[in-house]
């Protein structure tokens, strides 16, 4: 789980990687004989009883650097992603974080682009608001709303969702599977864990070569396993 690719003296959520750090990572991921796909293509590889030597890539938010910077280190090293966009933000940035910096996010055009390059686009919701809190109302806005919107955007509907804040609720996964995505990707989903839920691990500036190694390690132990039936076909 990534969120934004940038040189950033100010990161106070920690959701900013470095390009420097971003290409060690993929070149770490290559040297274990390793690959970084986008979710729906990893699950549709796993379903087919194959896909042992990837790695799902996921970048939160929708960030111009995304564009900008990811996706020219994805391509070196032979990697795709998903990207979670907010269609009813695009142009603008990330207001919902209060303490900044203001960081732009992708246009309409940029989304496209990143579809040319051959990414996969899922959404983030319509304004990045948390599931659990909202009404009916907000709830389908934010689901099926902002897939109906990337849909008319993008000519197809995206296949992924992903939880904004990373929190869920049994309310939330019916929704989403409720708006017609085929998965969705959280964080840390309990034991709502499930192809609408599927866990993931934040990589930070700080992850070096020694941190990946025991992240990759501890995450069977701190993640609940998929079940038989968490496919994508």
């Amino acid at each position: 789980m990534y969120h934004s690719v940038a040189d950033s003296t100010e990161d106070p959520y920690h959701v900013t990687v470095s390009p420097h750090r971003l290409r060690r990572q993929l070149e770490w991921l290559a040297a274990r004989g390793l690959r970084g796909v986008g979710i729906a293509e990893l699950l549709r590889e796993r379903a087919a009883g194959r896909g042992r030597d990837l790695v799902g890539l996921t970048f939160d938010d929708g960030y111009q650097d995304f564009l900008d910077e990811a996706v020219p280190l994805l391509h070196r090293h032979d990697c795709t992603a998903t990207v979670f966009v907010l269609p009813g933000r695009l142009g603008g940035s990330n207001v919902w974080d209060p303490l900044g910096p203001r960081k732009p996010l992708l246009t309409a055009e940029g989304v496209l682009a990143a579809v040319g390059a051959g990414m996969e686009i899922g959404s983030h919701g319509m304004l990045h608001r948390e599931l659990p809190a909202l009404d009916d109302a907000g709830l389908h806005e934010e689901t099926a709303g902002s897939r109906d919107l990337l849909t008319r955007l993008t000519g197809r509907p995206p296949a992924g969702f992903c939880y904004p804040y990373g929190t869920l609720d049994a309310r939330a996964v019916r929704a989403v599977r409720a708006a017609g995505y085929a998965y969705a990707c959280a964080i840390d989903p309990g034991r709502l864990t499930g192809l609408h839920a599927l866990p993931r691990v934040h990589i930070g500036e700080q992850d070096n070569a020694v941190r990946l190694h025991l992240k990759r390690r501890l995450h069977p132990w701190r993640r609940r396993p998929l079940p038989e039936e968490a496919t994508l076909r």
